[in-house]
């Protein structure tokens, strides 16, 4: 497959390369057109006028003059500005148009966009609701494979972490704060095209977890980010509460695209990807390695090296130096990415075909790779009297990810520097005599997951009457996917003489069929200036999930590891079918007085099979209002305020995030069998009397813009409180189970302001968009009745973060001993966890990205700034005794010896003497092992310049650069995901082109 790599990037660089030859092409062959563009008297400047179908622009003068040479006699004009809508002017056999814009236009093209918002669309500018949208055009500009990673750092109060730098991997996502003290309970909804999407992990932890930090893979991997026209997010009560027991933790709504009015447009795009590790650990070079080695042994008292020290009894030679980072994770990655897309559109009838294909390999000596094949079709057809409407998405995907089994970047951090070579002479892998651990021997390990995912939507709208227009949604979602964990016994060093009964293989299988109808009427209704739009439906929705795990064992032969049946020992668990249902009724209903009133009313009752007889219903709702303050009468004539609105909400979400069946006494069978019959064991304990966990949401916002919307300001403050808490409450091993489903009196509350700034510094020949966002979340658990006597004790503490570290209080080394000494709070003698009394949050403090747009004629340049203040848990609370037979940063250099007493880390030892191990091992647990993880990156720059070439529409070129520079403090490998032994994101850089024909 290498060569299939090689032969993409040399054909891609080749089109370039013949595409900037044609250039001598853009000869324009048509007369010239001039004119002056005017707001009523006022000359306009850097007002685009473009040819349209073609390249061929200019920007009006200082005088609002312009002067264009057109490419076609039959041309028709485009006036662009940001502060009105887009005029178009038909050339006809006129030499000379001008254009002029009035007061009553300025500004109606951003007021007039519209939102998704789910069951129902809003103008942004009305919406009483909290939603964020990020559009096609922002995502485009970020070459990912999962689009979670496009908007990191573009919208406020989402923080987004991304968990691998392998594709394929998992993203911790949280809208406003961690609701739930579980931790898989803090997901938020995934509606596509209307279809609620798979959410949680699609993984098998027990397989994946050697390779996927938590063994987590995140849903939105299945689609393609070049296929997404955008994305809403809907944050406060007054968004979510219509999707009641589902939106207490946010709800991302998803649209594809779909065709678009004009001729028939075909879309090729192909870009290429390049990456390595960035890695901020500093390791000690052998010298360093072997003092501080020698060291140990003589703080421990130990004078002639035991025949394990094979780093410094012989063994290995004390001459040698490897960069294990560049042998073992220092490769190249690559990514490519093709697209192609077909449009076509009519009066009543719009059509779009697209087909992505995407790789990617890892930075692993080996070749693992992920291919995913995605398809989109979008049909659409509205009736020539506009009363009837049906339309179509279907998204499909197809993927095959392997990766090693297990992360070498373990390794690459603990190995010693003067470890052996990993080949021999002879090229083989090198064992050093029985001494050495060859981690290129866990390649041989791997962990395959192959997925196929289907998402098909319908959408159909009747006018019934006029104002009442019946619509119905019908989604069907299926996924299927196949994970292996293959261990041959080549794993081994071959002088053991292990064969093939050795090695094993652990495969799951699972299907997730799920299908979801929503019938609902809207109603519309104005009367003089009172407007009314109501909608009222009902939701049922269906889901069946099968799964299958085998375990085998004893082959035949290791050829044979892909057929499960030459395994001689196998066990096979299978998951029961588990059946999910879903059903709702709701309501919403707006009022509008003047379009500068605005109160909104939602309601709805939801169904859960997820809870007992009892407790399977559960009411939701939330009211929301706005002002626009800026259409009053003192304010309308304002020369700089262009627009300013009031609004807030209140209202009550839900939370059914937990397994299926446990309030059922269920029970399944074992492979035990006696006297030949096969026997029963309860699955869990079951509870019958737990209820929906419920979040009320509070927010009041300010938006306001000035001057011609040049200068954007939006101000939110909002507060959620969880409460009714769902999780499993630990139990004794002596019952037999780990937990049992119950709700806990705990609450659990999120307040925070987000502030959003945007302007237009520059809008003549250079157009300049800035925007700012920044997000100040505070977490707190309210109330815990008990908590002390609970088993939560030691791992929360009201009137903190639920993110609290319980943690000894480091009080520096002992000048004696040369070990790390803590606070005894209890002074009882000794130190143990009855004096973790130091409270440390390792949450995010605040946060927020500055996003820029430059366009200069055909060439565009866009950057992102990330930026998190957040404390987090270091390299310490990870790490091997600094002593041991495991390399070190060189900040463990800095250790304490008679010639250095005000050390910051104890004397060197190798482990062997237990009062160093247990000092190092409270160190680990102590203050010190929470840092500062702070950091500010340039997330992404793109270039990109479009010009037009005969036989098309447009071609632009792209230069593109993610996560390219950090700036941070932290101790650790990378302060974004701060898990150690796991591959941190990527840097990345990419070339690509994108032709319309």
């Amino acid at each position: 497959m290498k060569k299939f790599y090689f032969k993409l990037s040399r054909c891609t660089f080749g089109v370039l390369l013949g595409l900037f030859c044609a250039t001598p092409l853009l000869a324009q062959t048509g007369k010239t057109v001039t004119g002056t563009v005017k707001e009523l008297q006022v000359p306009l400047v850097g007002v685009m006028v473009k040819e349209e179908g073609t390249n061929n622009s200019t920007f009006t003068d200082d005088n609002g003059n312009y002067s264009l040479i057109l490419e076609h006699d039959d041309a028709k004009l485009i006036f662009e500005q940001l502060d009105f809508p887009i005029r178009e002017e038909e050339v006809l056999n006129r030499s000379v148009i001008n254009v002029r814009f009035t007061k009553e236009e300025e500004g109606i093209q951003l007021k007039d966009v519209v939102i998704n918002a789910g069951y129902y669309a809003v103008k942004d500018k009305e919406r009483t609701g909290s939603i964020a949208r990020v559009t096609a055009k922002e995502i485009e500009n970020q070459p990912v494979n999962n689009v979670l990673s496009a908007i990191q750092g573009r919208v406020a109060g989402v923080s987004i972490v991304q968990n691998s730098g392998n594709a394929g991997g998992g993203y911790d996502i949280q809208i406003r704060g961690r609701n739930s003290l579980r931790r898989e309970g803090n997901e938020p909804l995934y509606i596509v095209d209307g279809v609620p999407f798979g959410s949680g992990n699609t993984t098998s932890v027990g397989l994946s977890s050697g390779i996927l930090p938590y063994g987590e893979s995140n849903p939105l991997n299945f689609l393609n980010p070049k296929e997404i026209e955008s994305i809403e997010i809907l944050k406060d009560a007054d968004a979510t509460a219509i999707y009641g027991s589902r939106g207490a933790n946010g709800v991302v709504l998803i649209t594809t695209k779909k065709g678009k009015s004009g001729k028939l447009n075909i879309t090729y795009s192909s870009d290429y990807t390049v990456g390595k590790v960035m890695n901020r650990l500093r390791l000690m070079n052998t010298s360093d390695y072997l003092a501080m080695r020698r060291t140990a042994f003589e703080n421990d008292g130990i004078k002639t090296y035991p025949t394990n020290a094979y780093d410094i009894n012989g063994a290995w030679d004390e001459n040698s130096s490897t960069n294990w980072f560049n042998e073992l994770v220092g490769h190249i990655s690559s990514k490519s990415n093709n697209q192609l897309s077909i449009n076509a559109a009519s009066d009543q009838f719009q059509f779009l075909m697209s087909i992505g294909h995407f790789e990617a390999t890892t930075v692993y000596p080996e070749p693992f790779r992920l291919k995913k094949t995605t398809a989109l079709i979008s049909l659409n057809y509205t009736a020539p009297n506009q009363r009837f409407s049906i339309g179509y998405k279907g998204n499909l995907s197809r993927s095959v990810n392997k990766l090693p089994s297990t992360d070498l970047f373990s390794s690459v951090i603990s190995l010693a520097p003067n470890a052996p070579n990993l080949y021999n002479e002879q090229g083989e892998l090198n064992w050093q005599n029985n001494t050495f651990v060859n981690p290129l021997a866990s390649l041989r390990s791997y962990y395959t997951s192959n997925g196929d995912m289907m998402n098909h939507a319908i959408l159909n709208s009747i006018q019934l009457i006029k104002g009442l227009s019946l619509v119905n949604n019908i989604g069907i979602y299926y996924s299927q996917s196949i994970e292996n964990r293959v261990s041959p016994s080549t794993i081994y060093n071959p002088n053991y003489n292990y064969g093939s009964e050795r090695s094993n293989v652990l495969r799951y299988d699972q299907k997730v069929m799920s299908y979801n109808i929503e019938p609902r009427l809207e109603y519309n209704k104005s009367i003089n200036q009172h407007h009314f739009t109501n909608l009222v439906g009902l939701t049922f929705q269906h889901r069946q999930t099968n799964g299958l795990g085998i375990s085998a064992s004893n082959f035949l032969s290791n050829s044979l590891l892909n057929d499960l049946s030459s395994a001689s020992v196998k066990t096979i668990s299978a998951q029961p079918i588990i059946d999910y249902t879903y059903q709702s009724v709701y309501g919403r209903f707006g009022y509008n007085y003047q379009s500068k009133y605005f109160i909104n009313l939602t309601g709805r009752r939801d169904g859960s099979s997820r809870f007992g007889q009892n407790f399977k219903y559960g009411n939701f709702g939330a009211i929301g209002a706005a002002w626009i303050f800026s259409k009053e009468n003192f304010l309308n004539e304002s020369s700089w305020l262009s627009f300013g609105k009031i609004r807030g909400s209140y209202g009550i979400t839900g939370n059914d995030l937990i397994g299926d069946y446990q309030y059922l006494d269920t029970y399944i069978t074992k492979a035990r069998t006696y006297d030949q019959v096969t026997g029963l064991e309860p699955n869990s304990l079951y509870n019958p009397n737990f209820s929906w966990e419920k979040n009320k949401k509070l927010e009041f916002a300010l938006d306001l813009s000035f001057f011609r919307d040049r200068i954007g300001f939006s101000l939110a403050w909002y507060r959620n409180v969880s409460g009714n808490q769902l999780v499993g409450i630990p139990l004794p091993g002596t019952t037999g189970f780990s937990s049992i489903q119950s709700n806990l009196p705990a609450k659990v509350e999120n307040k925070g302001i987000e502030i959003e700034l945007s302007a237009k510094p520059l809008q003549n020949a250079i157009q300049w968009k800035s925007s700012l966002n920044l997000s100040f979340p505070q977490n707190k658990l309210v109330s815990f009745p008990d908590l002390e006597g609970s088993t939560y004790a030691n791992t929360y503490v009201i009137g903190q973060p639920i993110t609290v570290k319980k943690l000894y209080e480091w009080k520096g080394i002992d000048p004696i001993t040369g070990l790390h000494t803590f606070k005894d709070f209890n002074q009882d003698g000794k130190i143990n966890t009855e004096d973790k009394q130091v409270i440390k949050n390792v949450g995010v403090k605040w946060f927020g990205g500055w996003s820029n747009q430059v366009q200069y004629k055909n060439v565009g340049l866009d950057v992102l700034f990330q930026f998190v203040k957040q404390n987090s848990i270091n390299y310490i609370a990870q790490s091997f005794i600094p002593g041991s037979l495991t390399n070190q940063p060189i900040e463990f250099l800095d250790a304490y010896s008679p010639n250095n007493p005000s050390a910051n880390y104890q004397r060197y030892s190798t482990g062997s003497q237990t009062l160093a191990s247990q000092a190092y091992n409270n160190f680990k647990q102590s203050d010190q092992s929470v840092s500062d993880g702070s950091y500010i990156r340039l997330k992404n720059i793109s270039i990109s310049y479009q010009f037009k070439i005969a036989n098309t529409s447009s071609l632009k070129l792209f230069l593109n650069g993610q996560n390219l520079w950090t700036l941070t403090n932290y101790f650790g490998a990378d302060p974004e995901f701060v898990l150690s032994g796991y591959l941190p994101p990527l840097k990345e850089y990419t070339l690509g082109l994108q032709l319309n024909f």
